[in-house]
């Protein structure tokens, strides 16, 4: 049997695999699997994707688990969440997940797959390169426990810029913007039809570089932003002596920490806090959030809404199904205000791109966004005023990467 390599990329909020180019189907026709699953409490088989979402949003009792991905290079991958009776890791969510990929793929595909190149960004985690090594481990030892025999690595942007490369006529020098859902990555790269028939392109790399800051922190700054606050976020206490205790709001409006507040002793501390906030009715809703399990509703909501602000300028959040409280109004320059000091650190590590490559803005012909939070009016913005001389380029914001990977499988296992 011949060796089919593939390319995936395990993203925060979806995943694709692919093949020479192609994605591949993996739930119900579509290439794109959003990176969650659903595990019921009474041990049935966990459901993956769309089928996981529809499950907690159809109230059905269990486990939502969403945002996998930013607990790579974190002690959270060692960790255990209840789920009914049962402790299960984070790392067999993990690793479940990607079997189920993988699974569908080959499916779809007819054969099975023993190469794999897969995406990684530039960093997992901001100045530590010990840590980006153990992420990288754990993903190569999960590749090889669910079947794959040759396991690769591509760095996400790269990807991204082979990808883009495939639709030009002339050579390019090209600043890669991939904003995804738990990291943001930046290459300056040299592309080309002539210079895609190179075996080797590490000399076509000029700068690469990346941080731990993707559309799930944009999320959580809006949430903190407009949401929380409606929970008792930041609400005084004892007639304005003190404040609200923050750690358990930051964990609200963090994917990947949400489970960890449905816990008897967080539910204890919130209502002995009833005792002391200044208004009982606002931690009421934050307590109703936690004994529904409705954590993972919100943060739905609160994507919703980001998304909805980048093609109208007011929405209305839909929280009193959620909260039993208001459903408050919010603004696209609201929501421009909440992500500004997030869009300045990107603004920054691009510039900090730049000067490892030695160029100038004006040296850049081409800015190719990509990523699924790549769509954000503000960051367009960002990026034309540093970039004034330079085309704007956009690919699949879901798919341009995981086709990368598959190119980049096909030729390095040919």
């Amino acid at each position: 049997m011949s060796n089919i390599a593939c390319g995936l990329d395990f993203g925060t909020s979806n995943t694709t695999l692919g093949v020479n180019g192609d994605l591949l189907p993996l739930e119900a026709g579509a290439v794109t699997l959003p990176s969650a699953v659903f595990w019921e409490v009474d041990g049935a088989p966990p459901r993956f994707g769309r089928a996981a979402i529809a499950a907690y949003l159809e109230g059905e009792e269990g486990r939502l688990l969403r945002g996998l991905k930013s607990t790579l290079g974190s002690g959270l991958i060692q960790e255990r969440t209840r789920i009914g009776n049962r402790a299960v890791s984070f790392r067999e969510v993990l690793g479940r997940f990607m079997a189920h990929a993988k699974t569908q793929a080959e499916a779809a595909y007819g054969q099975p797959f023993q190469s794999v190149v897969l995406g990684r960004p530039v960093h997992f985690i901001d100045d530590d390169p010990e840590g980006d090594r153990q992420a990288q481990n754990v993903l190569a030892e999960i590749a090889r426990e669910i079947g794959f025999a040759d396991i690769g690595f591509q760095y996400e942007p790269i990807a991204a810029a082979l990808d883009y490369e495939t639709r030009l006529t002339d050579e390019e020098l090209v600043l890669i913007v991939d904003v995804g859902g738990g990291t943001s990555d930046f290459s300056i790269v040299r592309v080309g039809p002539l210079r895609a028939q190179k075996p080797d392109r590490a000399a076509d790399i000029l700068a690469n570089d990346g941080i731990r800051l993707g559309g799930t922190d944009f999320d959580r700054a809006f949430s903190l932003a407009e949401v929380m606050p409606e929970l008792g976020y930041l609400a005084p206490t004892k007639g304005g002596q003190g404040t609200m205790p923050r750690h358990y709001y930051h964990d609200l409006a963090t994917w990947h920490r949400i489970n960890m507040l449905y816990t008897d002793r967080v539910l204890s501390d919130m209502k002995a806090l009833s005792y002391e906030i200044d208004t009982p009715e606002k931690l009421a809703r934050m307590i109703h959030v936690l004994q529904n399990a409705q954590g993972h509703g919100l943060a739905l909501e609160v994507e919703r809404a980001k998304i909805a602000l980048s093609e109208t300028e007011a929405i209305r959040l839909l929280l009193k199904p959620l909260t039993n409280g208001p459903n408050p109004m919010v603004t696209q320059p609201r929501l421009e205000t909440a992500l500004a000091p997030l869009m300045e650190r990107l603004r920054l590590r691009i510039d900090t791109v730049l000067d490892q490559a030695g160029l100038t803005a004006d040296q850049i012909s081409t800015v190719f966004l990509t990523g699924g939070s790549s769509a954000l009016p503000l960051l367009g913005r960002v990026v034309a005023s540093r970039f004034a001389t330079a085309k704007l380029a956009r690919g699949d914001d879901l798919a341009s990467v995981g086709t990368g990977l598959s190119l980049d499988a096909a030729r390095r296992y040919r």
